[in-house]
């Protein structure tokens, strides 16, 4: 009995031991999915109280660091183009940290650059399990270095638009931490906070919407009973130009004040702003009103034809020329004349146009007799004119002369209470022209005065002519926008420019937006960054993914980086196409 009672202890203790041991495994992965929960139940009181859900971040992030362990936590958002985004493209800011950074310190300090621009590209979460390793150590943040990392980034979508991707949430474990292979859940637990981040700005937006329209209201009932009592000042207008947001009164304004003179003007803004309307409406309002308008757009001919356009030629001058023809300069004796992309003009023509300008003198392309003109020049471009002086390319004489009174139209975004009433004026004339009655819903309108709209109030006029072209019905819904239907690319274009491919004439080149470049570094990176054109799926055919494995050496995450996917799409396309990895 003895020796029975030996022998049954001897056997049972190594199962126990056994048993002890994945019982102590499930234990702790279940205090780790409790912790987890715990930790999306704190996140998500927080921003449930929170009036604003970015000043709570810093808190947000702090809470995953004690529960879970995630530390150094960051938030990047995409920034709205300004003065100070000039030579960036698709800017993006640091929103919040779970640290104390100062200001000035760049974004790559705490987001590598290379993660962030897959991130806002791709819109699928990224884990580099080794950062050092797969983006070279420069990419570590050197607060960070001399211990392994596993960086976990996540996007965070626009509310209104879940294609578009607006923010990164990222945080890194140790390679120390006793959780680090568990990046399935770290991926799943920032996907829940980014979640709960986009519902909160959802929320936020449409208060901010609501108290907006209520403002709306309130100003046209007191400009009402204002106008209703005799008082006020007469609001200023000129015909053709819809709006009454300040920033277009300001430039009506102006308008009207120089009109009556003989000054030269130069319109400046970005494409789409409606340049050649003020130009007109600089015209009507001036005293040369009966006189001829005349417009010529300079970067449509080449320096020879606009020669000629501009200054006329006498009959036999060249090739083709039958007949004598008058320039737009003669053309326009007594009127206006409306010189649009004067930026693109060679230098060697500027200084022929600058004599015109000063003297109001020229001979045609082939005469010898000098022809003198009284016009008023009106001039307009979308281009940086002081950057073209500053490196040669314009002539700065012939800047001080068209440079005289300067008026800079704003874009549609800087004037978003003009977007609704400009949009019923285009479908006005759509119903018109098409002997159609089709009207927008009141979901479609308020997407459409949400909309950013980088091509201005000319990319606004073919986005309510398409919408009404391809209804179904009379009425245009929301969900029949093009934005909605995934076939809007300006939004696309916009964001996804490059410094070698910006979009010509969007912007004076410096309006740039949403995704940053950040200046390159004075050391280049270990592991270069593949490009993102070659991005993949787990589609990929069987051979191209093999080729990639064997350049690779058969690592999983540097042949992610060759096909521009990531760790998780390479697994998935191993085990669809039943390769088996090789260890070398």
């Amino acid at each position: 009995m003895v020796a029975s009672t030996f022998d049954s202890n001897s056997t049972e203790t190594p199962r126990g031991s056994a048993l002890s041991a994945k019982a102590q495994r499930r234990r702790a992965a279940r205090q780790t999915d409790r912790l987890a929960l715990d930790a999306v139940y704190e996140i998500a009181r927080s921003f449930s109280a929170a009036p604003d859900p970015i000043e709570v971040l810093p808190e947000i992030l702090n809470v995953l660091s004690s529960f879970l362990d995630l530390r150094h936590g960051v938030l990047a958002l995409l920034s709205e183009p300004g003065p100070d985004t000039k030579g960036r493209v698709n800017p993006y800011v640091i929103a919040a940290t779970a640290f104390v950074r100062t200001e000035t310190a760049p974004p790559a300090d705490v987001l590598p650059d290379a993660v962030a621009r897959i991130v806002f590209r791709s819109g699928v979460p990224l884990v580099a399990f080794d950062l050092a390793e797969e983006f070279g150590p420069e990419a570590v943040p050197e607060r960070l270095r001399g211990q392994g990392q596993t960086l976990i980034a996540v996007p965070v979508r626009d509310p209104e638009q879940s294609h578009f991707v607006l923010g990164v949430l990222a945080a890194y474990r140790s390679h120390d931490d006793l959780r680090a292979g568990l990046s399935d859940l770290d991926v799943r637990v920032l996907t829940m906070v980014a979640s709960l981040l986009e519902q909160a700005l959802r929320f936020r937006r449409r208060i901010a919407r609501d108290r907006e329209r209520a403002l709306n209201d309130t100003r046209r009932l007191l400009q009402t009973a204002s106008e209703q009592r005799g008082g006020g000042a007469t609001p200023v207008s000129v015909d053709g130009i819809v709006g009454d947001s300040a920033a277009i009164g300001d430039v009506i304004a102006q308008v009207k004040r120089v009109a009556v003179t003989k000054t030269p003007v130069l319109l400046r803004g970005e494409s789409g702003t409606g340049k050649e309307l003020f130009a007109r409406a600089v015209h009507t309002g001036s005293p040369r009103h009966d006189g001829p308008f005349i417009r010529v757009n300079c970067a449509a001919l080449s320096e020879t034809l606009l020669e000629s356009e501009l200054f006329g030629h006498e009959k036999g001058a060249f090739t083709g020329a039958n007949t004598l023809k008058k320039g737009r300069f003669e053309m326009a004796d007594g009127g206006t004349l409306f010189l649009d992309e004067i930026g693109e003009i060679s230098p060697s023509f500027q200084t022929k146009l600058l004599r015109v300008l000063q003297e109001g003198e020229f001979e045609r392309v082939g005469g010898s007799r000098t022809m003198k003109v009284d016009v008023r020049i009106v001039a307009a471009t979308n281009r940086d004119l002081e950057d073209a002086v500053a490196k040669g390319d314009f002539r700065a004489d012939l800047y001080f002369r068209i440079c005289v009174v300067p008026i800079v139209l704003p874009p549609l975004r800087d004037r978003k209470s003009d977007i609704r009433p400009l949009a019923q004026l285009f479908l006005d004339r759509f119903n018109k022209s098409n002997g159609t009655h089709v009207r927008f819903a009141p979901d479609a309108f308020e997407k459409i005065c949400k909309c950013q709209f980088p091509g201005n109030v000319r990319e606004l006029e073919n986005c309510v002519n398409r919408a009404a072209a391809l209804s179904d019905g009379e009425i245009v819904l929301g969900r029949e926008l093009a934005c909605e239907q995934g076939s809007c690319l300006s939004s696309e274009l916009w964001r996804l420019q490059d410094g070698s491919s910006l979009i010509g004439g969007l912007s004076s080149g410096r309006m740039v937006a949403p995704m940053a470049r950040q200046a390159a570094p004075t050391s280049p990176p270990a592991t270069p960054e593949p490009p993102l054109v070659r991005r993949k799926t787990a589609n990929t055919a069987r051979e191209e993914l093999i080729a990639a494995l064997e350049e690779a050496g058969w690592v999983q995450a540097k042949a992610a980086r060759l096909l521009g996917m990531t760790p998780r799409q390479i697994a998935y396309a191993l085990q669809k196409h039943g390769i088996e990895i090789r260890k070398i």
